[in-house]
């Protein structure tokens, strides 16, 4: 829990893989904004739940699961899809049907869990971008995974997200920290990023230079998706190799245009203007982390004032707080983003 945006989504496949090779039932997820969690598990769950049932000896098993899962979405209103399996809806009539997320999720879980436990199996539950979550869908997915702790139900859940995660779970349970570990996820040191980049090249007879290596790093910071986008525009303009400085030099102009359309403007586009010119200012003080109070200044308005802001750019993973009162971009060269798309500001 609580990843930081780098690499989380390769981490999380690598979670998923393991867990189908090691036998679970794999539920996985993408969390957005614009979708609620209900929408987004029922159809995993589903499909969970239809494998087992394919299972030898497991029809009247997932027959149960999948009932409750159906009383489940139809309280919540969501669309479940047709599965014809004779459900008898009198012996899960009461479970998980209140349409009550905080009642029903827990329940839902419990007896999804008691399904994998008498089949002798077990769900690895998959959520990347849990901060997407609302406080509602976090708290009832906390209780739903302490139900199941508590009974010890063969359900496990990893999820990735920014680091504004750890906060906004204590803050919705408690328990929460005493529930779930917490590893942070950050970008790749000197010598993980340098390998990232030499040995997949190695392995097609091409060789970047120390100097080459120590150049990308040195603008990316280690941050993986950073590392591709430069050894991606170095491999396409290099004529020979070894791929020396030279080549990365040559290849800035190129791969900041790549990182700028694809990657910050998309970012930029879900800010409002206020939150653009809290950006811009942060920006102006170069890279993080900065004060609120410096902030504040170079914003030209009261930290109370742009507090709001700050919270809301927070929620929209932009920006994170990495000790009591300082700030800071969450991911490398936004700042100078920030400089190239708004050079005039104030």
């Amino acid at each position: 829990m609580g990843l930081r945006g780098v690499g989380k989504t390769v981490i999380l496949n690598k979670v998923a893989d393991l867990a189908e090779e090691s036998g679970y039932l794999v539920a996985a997820i993408e969390a957005y904004d614009e979708a609620t969690l209900a929408t987004m598990l029922v159809p995993r769950l589903r499909t969970t739940l239809l494998k087992l049932s394919r299972v030898e000896g497991a029809m009247d098993i997932a027959r149960r699961g999948l009932a409750v899962l159906r009383n489940f979405a139809t309280g919540l209103r969501v669309q479940m899809g047709e599965v014809e399996l004779g459900f008898d809806f009198k012996e899960t009539a009461g479970v998980a049907d209140t349409g009550s997320l905080a009642n029903d999720l827990p329940e839902l879980f419990v007896t999804i869990g008691g399904v994998a436990r008498d089949k002798g199996t077990a769900i690895a539950l998959i959520i990347d971008d849990v901060q997407y979550l609302s406080e509602e869908e976090l708290g009832a997915l906390i209780m739903a995974m302490h139900q199941v702790s508590q009974k010890g139900l063969p359900i496990v859940m990893v999820a990735a997200g920014l680091p504004l995660v750890l906060g906004k779970m204590g803050q919705t349970k408690s328990y929460a920290e005493r529930l779930f570990d917490f590893p942070p996820v950050n970008a790749l040191c000197r010598e993980d990023a340098h390998a990232a980049i030499a040995e997949p090249a190695l392995q097609e007879g091409v060789v970047f230079t120390k100097g080459a290596l120590d150049e990308i790093y040195g603008v990316t910071e280690g941050y993986p998706y950073f590392l591709q986008e430069w050894g991606f525009v170095a491999w396409s303009l290099a004529q020979k190799s070894p791929i020396d400085r030279d080549i990365i030099l040559a290849s800035k102009g190129e791969a900041v245009r790549r990182l700028d359309e694809s990657f910050f403007r998309v970012r930029l586009d879900r800010m409002t203007p206020t939150e653009r010119r809290y950006m811009r200012a942060m920006a102006e003080l170069g890279k993080g982390p900065h004060t609120s109070g410096d902030i504040a200044k170079a914003y030209g308005a009261k930290v109370t004032t742009i507090a709001p802001i700050r919270s809301s750019l927070i929620s929209k993973g932009m920006i994170f707080s990495p000790s009591y009162g300082n700030t800071d971009f969450t991911v490398p060269m936004f700042d100078e983003f920030m400089r190239r798309e708004m050079p005039v500001w104030q």
